[in-house]
């Protein structure tokens, strides 16, 4: 194998409990998203865009949907015969070693083989599961410029919710010279993104050391990154300014998705210099019949509006029927709303059936159907 100055490992097999029914049998890498895409597409695309060309994408909870979207990573330009993307799942070795990923660092140490065939400079490591558009390739020239052994990407937050991120305190050279996970009174509001450069040769001997250590919970915010602060490596925060939202929560995903009906959204899918790429599935036209009302809202391709349709993002396939209302609703593929409904600030997943003359939602909070249900009156089948 040719050597690589950088490879990206995508941690991609968080279950996502926080999305409730949107995570059932799905993971949150894998959850659709902003109409044709999945949540990994992002990253993906920005791999591919970023120029980089050998991308592993560790999986564990519910991946069967996953390593279909992904397949041989055709749509990322990730179809390469040295290099390209490669699915790594938890196995087990000689003596029952391994078995599933312990935390995120054990889950890099456990594909210690694969990116040694590599022999990389520096290796990225990624969350699958954050919707944004970054450059990693700005990321490793600032990493080598600071002469780093590792560079962590930080996104300025509010104050009043820099207690729900890992937080770094800086210098004014952007050095680390401390990382608080979760602290009550925060110093700083520089969270951490979760997107880290390390330089490969030094994060081996951390991660090998972690893995002796029978304390420890195998995280890199938990343990390797404050282990290397400890013994003084050289830790810098790259300062992040474009969009960037971890679509954990139902709040967060629906945040998102409004954000993106916004005039002023700073993602902007449309962006022909910066694409975000996914796996393309045959759909008709869009069709809007002739009583059908759209206002500020996304369709896609495939979709049957005979109603009318509000502040909404709306998937492939979908069909509204005739006096039909959705507002401020996110409603996925291939799902039918009958004649007569109202869906007001709700998630719908893929493939349910709204049937006629139901109301469905809460203006209060987000109301959240699970995929495959059929919705009749007020019980859900």
């Amino acid at each position: 194998m040719l050597k690589k100055e950088m490879i990206a490992m995508i941690l991609a097999g968080g279950q996502g409990s926080r999305l409730r029914e949107l995570t059932e049998n799905v993971a949150k890498p894998a959850v659709s998203f902003g109409g044709k895409y999945k949540i990994i597409d992002f990253t993906l695309s920005n791999c591919s865009n970023s120029g980089i060309d050998t991308v592993g994408i560790l999986t564990q909870y519910e991946p069967h949907i996953l390593n279909n979207h992904v397949g041989n990573g055709s749509p990322w330009d990730l179809d390469r015969m040295n290099g390209g993307v490669t699915i790594l799942q938890p196995h087990t070795k000689k003596n029952d070693e391994g078995g599933w990923y312990k935390g995120t660092a054990n889950a890099i140490y456990q594909n210690l083989r694969f990116i040694e065939q590599y022999n990389p400079d520096n290796v990225l490591i990624l969350s699958g599961d954050h919707i944004y558009k970054m450059n990693y390739g700005k990321m490793l020239r600032f990493h080598l410029d600071k002469k780093a052994d590792a560079t962590i990407g930080v996104f300025e937050v509010p104050l009043k919710e820099a207690s729900s991120f890992g937080i770094m305190n800086v210098n004014k050279d952007m050095s680390i010279y401390e990382f608080e996970e979760k602290p009550e009174k925060p110093k700083s509001t520089l969270a951490s993104m979760g997107i880290y450069i390390f330089n490969w040769k030094i994060l081996k001997k951390y991660l090998n050391e972690d893995e002796k250590d029978k304390k420890s919970e195998n995280d890199f915010g938990k343990n390797i990154i404050p282990n290397m602060l400890n013994d003084n490596k050289k830790l810098v925060a790259y300062p992040f300014e474009g969009y960037w939202k971890d679509v954990g929560t139902i709040e967060s995903f629906w945040d998102a998705h409004m954000d993106l009906l916004k005039e002023d959204n700073k993602l902007n899918l449309f962006e022909k210099d910066w694409k975000i790429n996914t796996r393309q599935y045959t759909y008709p036209p869009l069709y809007l019949g002739e009583g059908a009302i759209v206002e500020k809202s996304l369709l896609d391709k495939g979709c049957e509006i005979e109603g009318e349709i509000k502040n909404s993002v709306i998937f492939p396939g979908v069909k509204v029927g005739k006096n039909s209302r959705v507002y401020d609703s996110v409603i996925m593929a291939n799902t039918i709303i009958e004649e007569g409904v109202i869906v007001e600030k709700t998630i719908i997943a893929e493939r349910v059936t709204v049937k006629k003359n139901i109301y469905v939602g809460n203006k209060d909070e987000i109301t959240v159907i699970g995929e495959d249900k059929i919705i009749d009156s007020d019980k859900i089948k």
